[in-house]
């Protein structure tokens, strides 16, 4: 069998612009595997706002992803590329993050050029660190992970902070470094977006982020372009927080689930997202 990382490689290589649905935690990751994604993405902002109740503005550490990663990995089999922010310090730090990340079962990841503290890619406020300084990461990142086929994604975030002309440049510089992957976070119209994909040589990554500053595209259109995957890193986030408000402001009006039964999994579907019919099987066998 081809490896995660193999077969992360793989599908980004097809530039159809697959559907990489975030998952904060290993239940999100089940459902996103039951439903037949080709890959997941772990997602720092999700990590951060569902297990720590935080923002996304670098306060989740490397050792918190690393214990997210390895619970999501043997979870699911579908590669996962994943969110590791700035790498957590310096070169030295990201190569020492690269081999924790891919030690506990991550496909690729995904190091982003902002200042720490690093932000939200869709916040205001945002500071890059020199291209130089990136560049050195990107090396670092490469020549530390064990897979050749471990991919390493360069995020920039420069459009928010110099424009189109600078997150261009940054990409083709981490590309020589040794990206394998460019990920050119926030572009705000569509001819940025056609750019990004027709300008650079290897696989991008379009992130839509619901109620952020890059206008949605249509996947077909996507496709077109060449894109790679196309991300939805907190989609299923914001779906079940839309739900957990209605559900239990219902209960709180009411006393009641009467009235939002079809916004509840039933109790099957929530033993068949765990899997329970395995545990029982296994159970049945060991004793």
């Amino acid at each position: 069998m081809t490896s995660p990382a193999a077969r992360l490689k793989s599908i980004l290589a097809r530039r159809e612009a697959v559907i990489m649905p975030g998952a904060p935690n290993a239940l999100f990751a089940n459902v996103i595997n039951e439903l037949g994604y080709e890959c997941a993405y772990i997602t720092g902002a999700g990590v951060t706002n569902m297990y720590l109740g935080m923002p996304d503005v670098g306060l989740i550490t490397m050792t918190e992803m690393v214990q997210h990663i390895a619970m999501i990995a043997d979870a699911v089999d579908i590669p996962l590329l994943v969110d590791g922010d700035t790498g957590f310090g310096n070169p030295v730090n990201t190569y020492r993050t690269v081999r924790a990340y891919e030690r506990a079962g991550a496909a690729g990841i995904q190091i982003e050029d902002q200042d720490f503290p690093k932000k939200c890619g869709h916040f205001n406020g945002k500071a890059v660190i020199p291209t130089g300084e990136m560049v050195q990461k990107i090396k670092a990142a490469a020549d530390s992970r064990r897979d050749g086929d471990f991919q390493i994604v360069a995020r920039t975030d420069a459009i928010a902070v110099n424009g189109i002309e600078d997150a261009l440049d940054r990409a083709h510089r981490y590309i020589e470094a040794g990206a394998d992957v460019t990920f050119v976070e926030a572009p705000i119209n569509l001819d940025d977006i056609a750019r990004i994909s027709r300008e650079l040589p290897v696989p991008q990554i379009f992130n839509y982020v619901f109620g952020g500053k890059t206008p949605p595209v249509d996947h077909a259109k996507l496709k077109e372009m060449g894109y790679g995957a196309s991300l939805f890193a907190n989609a299923a986030l914001q779906a079940s927080l839309m739900s957990v408000y209605n559900v239990l402001g219902e209960l709180q009006r009411t006393g009641s689930l009467e009235g939002v039964k079809d916004a509840l999994a039933s109790f099957e579907m929530r033993q068949n997202a765990v899997r329970k019919q395995d545990y029982d099987a296994m159970e049945k066998r060991y004793t």
